[in-house]
C-alpha cells in the first residue's frame, strides 16, 4: 500500500532535503511537492475565478439570503 500524505515524513529524506537547501541545491521538484505543473495551473485557473462566477452567476435575492445567514452565524458565535 502507498505511503499516505499524512504519514511522518521520513527523517533521511528530510535531513537530505535540508542539506541540499544549505548548500544551494534546492531544486525545482521538491518545491511544487511533485505535482504536475500543467495540473497546479488548471486548478490555479479554476479557484481564480470561482467566487466572482459563483456570485455574477446567484441571483440578487439569493446573495442577500447568503449574506444575512452568514452575518448570523457570525454574531451569535460567543467569545
Amino acid at each position: 500500500m502507498p505511503k499516505r500524505s499524512s504519514s511522518k515524513p521520513d527523517v533521511n529524506e528530510m535531513a537530505a532535503s535540508i542539506l541540499a537547501k544549505a548548500i544551494g541545491e534546492f531544486s525545482e521538484t521538491s518545491a511544487t511537492g511533485d505535482k504536475n505543473p500543467a495540473a497546479v495551473a488548471l486548478g490555479r485557473m479554476g479557484g481564480l475565478k470561482g467566487g466572482k462566477a459563483r456570485a455574477k452567476s446567484l441571483s440578487p435575492s439569493k446573495r442577500a439570503q447568503i449574506a444575512k445567514k452568514a452575518a448570523q452565524a457570525r454574531w451569535s458565535r460567543k467569545k
